[in-house]
């Protein structure tokens, strides 16, 4: 099952500015001249370390998105030297790690965010990294922690993955209820409803389990995984060829997954 990363970056380019709170003349008393006052400002070293730290955090970013490894490597190894307190700055060393494929690396970056950063996304973000690397009951937790979070956005997509880490971890008493409370939430999560649809099929609710597969596959873009579920859904239900349709699709869409139809041995 794909778990919602969450994985996106929440990189801001432009710093902070502090409110400011002008004093105001008071016009009634005669003879007193108003004159605005003149504010100086200076930047402080570590407020111009951070602004550069990430920049180069959205450097880095940008670099990975088109498969520049090397270039967002570097990007971000800048970043955490200017400010190692940004959290985007491990964030974007955790990202290039994990497509370098150096999963203990990525898991120290995604430990050090939520640690300079606590955050529901650096939870979520370290929670997930934890799941997908055999940590699936060590994840819930930090699920909880980002749930909690009343300034983060994504709320859905922490319940989402704590249901999917739940079946993972084999607390299935839970399962049902993080997913369940994610769709009300977001009703076309599509990490939610493909679990769903797995958590249906685990309990034999096989009719269930084709309406959330079929909803996931109407909420998103079809994936080998979605496809392979709905075709193993259709035959529990005894749909020869609905389940064939589905692995047609994913032999037509995904050429390189190499699934088999039903009954028949699935290809290297």
């Amino acid at each position: 099952m794909v778990l919602a990363l969450g994985l996106a970056m929440a990189v801001l380019v432009a710093g902070g500015c502090s409110r400011l709170t002008f004093v105001k003349q008071d016009a009634s008393r005669k003879g007193v001249e108003r004159v605005a006052p003149e504010y100086t400002f200076k930047e402080t070293e570590s407020g111009k370390r951070r602004l550069e730290a990430r920049r180069l955090a959205a450097s880095a970013d940008r670099h990975l998105r088109v498969g520049e490894l090397d270039a967002a490597a570097r990007q971000a190894r800048a970043a955490i030297k200017a400010d190692p307190d940004l959290p985007e700055s491990h964030t974007a060393m955790a990202l290039v790690a994990a497509r370098q494929g150096n999963a203990e690396l990525s898991g120290s970056h995604h430990s050090e965010a939520a640690r300079v950063g606590p955050s529901g996304a650096t939870f979520n973000n370290y929670g997930a990294w934890l799941c997908g690397n055999g940590r699936a009951e060590e994840s819930l937790t930090w699920f909880d922690q980002a749930v909690t979070d009343p300034r983060y956005g994504d709320r859905a997509g922490a319940l989402a993955n704590a249901g999917t880490c739940a079946a993972r971890a084999g607390q299935f008493d839970r399962v049902e209820r993080d997913l369940r409370a994610a769709l009300e939430l977001d009703p076309v999560n599509a990490v939610a409803l493909t679990s769903m649809a797995e958590e249906s099929m685990r309990q034999g609710r096989y009719l269930d389990a084709r309406a959330f597969s079929e909803r996931r596959l109407a909420a998103a873009p079809a994936t080998p995984t979605a496809l392979e579920l709905a075709s193993r859904i259709e035959d529990k239900l005894g749909d020869s060829v609905a389940a064939a349709r589905y692995v047609q699709r994913l032999r037509t869409e995904f050429p390189q997954a190499g699934t088999a139809f039903p009954g028949e041995s699935s290809t290297p």
